[in-house]
């Protein structure tokens, strides 16, 4: 009985070997097999290591790069976060403006003026176009007076007994409350009806 031979074909570029090539069979899907490490010549070897070599620095490179990379969008985002922390009431300070050019005319035109009527009447209108323009940003004030007693918006300070109205009705506000965007940001100070006796 015939043994049959093994031929093996090692290809010189890429230090791969195929066994038993058929001529003609040069197809791109034919898998080649690398040899293993022990059995690889000086050549092959140094080759080897050439290509590791070559990959590992591009691997570094990439590394490199990529950790500038994330570095420069760290420092970015630092910045722009920082820049919305300082300008994040550009836009509320800007309404509040021609507020405060108001105030500034009133009490100008007060000096002026013999009139304490126009003093009046000019920081009237300032206090509406300060109010308008809170209320544009969210600003909402407590309903009080008349209304029962809601710890969760009101404040007592005191109670004062009064037959007029149910008990535990806001009689007085001394100090508004305020939410913001439906928020609480101060409740109202105000006193409250108790019942006689």
């Amino acid at each position: 009985m015939e043994e049959e031979s093994i031929k093996i074909k090692i290809d010189d570029d890429t230090g791969e070997r195929e066994e038993n090539p058929k001529q003609g069979d040069e197809s791109p899907n034919s898998e080649k097999k690398e040899i293993p490490v022990e059995k690889m010549t000086k050549a092959q070897l140094l080759d080897k290591i050439e290509q590791v070599q070559e990959s590992v620095e591009e691997n570094y490179d990439l590394y490199v790069r990529s950790q500038a990379e994330m570095d420069n969008m760290k420092k970015r985002f630092q910045k722009e976060k920082q820049d919305l922390i300082k300008f994040s009431n550009e836009s509320l300070v800007k309404q509040l403006l021609p507020v405060m050019d108001n105030l500034e005319k009133a009490i100008s035109h007060s000096r002026s003026e013999d009139s304490p009527d126009s003093l009046a009447e000019g920081v009237e209108l300032t206090l509406k176009g300060l109010k308008n323009t809170l209320e544009k940003s969210g600003l909402e004030e407590v309903k009080a007076v008349g209304e029962p007693f809601d710890p969760n918006c009101h404040e007592a300070i005191s109670e004062r007994e009064d037959d007029s109205v149910e008990s535990k009705t806001v009689l007085q506000e001394l100090q508004k409350g305020y939410y913001l965007n439906k928020r609480l940001i101060r409740p109202a100070m105000v006193i409250v009806s108790k019942n006689v006796g």
